[in-house]
């Protein structure tokens, strides 16, 4: 996995990188930490993705709306799954319901993960701005390979040893005002978090054990987060249905047709279950600088849904069920006046025939 992430690093995300590493050599001047200025990246990326969050939302919300449509498109072509999928792609760029946003918005998040990633592990470059040519040779003086790509590496090598410090400051190769105290909350944050019990319990386990915390976190806001993501999405109720009618044709196959499941969004249910353990298990791959993003990360994604469903999904759905109230009404009352007509008919023949 290491070296895919640097290939993707390091490809085509250059102008990403530099600004990135600017904005959190900004907010690291400012707050004079690196865990804030993580913390503080982590809210100005997540905001930025607001807006495309609620797109989302509201384009859920319409094509909810649509079901009825939906569901005739199904009974129309029920062999032909391609023809619904361009009659509903149709029906929803009709209504302006088309779901450009919630395909955007993973992709979005993928692409940002990459320059975030190179600016986490290279603090001296991006940070405090040491040169690529400083940080290979301060690479060649630790024995650290690939030093300008992770300069974590020789922040931490240079925690460890006062004297290659001093020799690299002698050197000129970085100035002691350009070295990065990692550490945050009492967790040093260039570490890896490891579950090997030679290391988690060895000479250093002072350091490793505490970092434990990295990981459980990691795990407890992603599951967190998997669990508000369903509870507050627009189509939960449709899905519920969804899982209620399968359940009713596993018991009478003769309700098989009413059970017709989305394959698009089974997909992203098991991805979304799956997430927490492939989190998890990256988690002792990286950097816990990186986690730390990732947990930071979560907490914004819960507060922001929580914040777009009470004020743009639950007002929608509001409106919605309002517009169908009065559609029911309406229709009653249409129905209503279709049996009294004649029925007054029918009384003035009764009356006519009297005569």
């Amino acid at each position: 996995m290491e070296p895919t992430l640097f290939l993707l690093s390091s490809a085509g995300f250059n102008p990403l990188n530099s600004l990135f590493g600017w904005l959190t050599r900004i907010f690291f001047e400012f707050f004079n930490s690196y865990g804030l200025a993580i913390i503080a990246l982590t809210i100005l990326v997540r905001g930025l993705l607001i807006p495309l969050n609620v797109r989302s939302q509201r384009s859920m919300v319409k094509q909810q709306a649509l079901s009825a449509q939906q569901a005739e498109i199904r009974r129309k072509y029920p062999d032909d799954k391609q023809k619904q999928q361009e009659e509903i792609s149709k029906l929803f760029q009709e209504n302006g319901a088309a779901s450009l946003g919630g395909c955007i918005l993973p992709f979005i998040q993928i692409i940002f993960i990459f320059p975030i990633y190179s600016v986490v592990r290279s603090p001296l470059r991006y940070i405090t701005q040491v040169s690529v040519e400083n940080l290979e040779a301060l690479g060649e003086l630790l024995g650290i390979k690939g030093a300008s790509q992770n300069s974590i590496a020789i922040v931490s090598a240079l925690q460890n040893s006062p004297e290659m410090l001093r020799q690299a400051v002698e050197k000129g190769l970085m100035g002691i005002s350009q070295m990065v105290d990692m550490h945050f909350l009492g967790l040093d944050l260039s570490l890896t978090p490891q579950w090997r019990p030679d290391i988690l319990f060895g000479p250093d386990w002072k350091l490793y054990v505490p970092l434990m915390i990295i990981p459980l976190l990691v795990l407890a806001t992603t599951l967190l987060q998997t669990r508000v993501t369903n509870m507050l999405k627009p189509n939960r109720k449709e899905e519920q249905a969804a899982k209620e009618a399968k359940a009713r044709a596993r018991v009478n196959p003769a309700r098989k047709d009413q059970a017709q499941e989305n394959s698009m969004q089974s997909t992203m249910n098991a991805m979304m279950y799956m997430m927490p353990i492939i989190m998890l298990v990256t988690t002792f791959m990286l950097p816990s600088a990186m986690a730390f993003y990732w947990i930071v990360g979560n907490v914004m994604s819960i507060l922001q849904q929580v914040i777009i469903f009470f004020l743009f999904t639950k007002p929608l759905e509001a409106k919605k069920a309002e517009m169908e109230l009065r559609k029911a009404m309406a229709f009653a009352k249409s129905a209503g006046s279709e049996e009294h007509v004649p029925a007054t008919s029918s009384n003035k023949k009764k009356k006519g025939n009297r005569f």
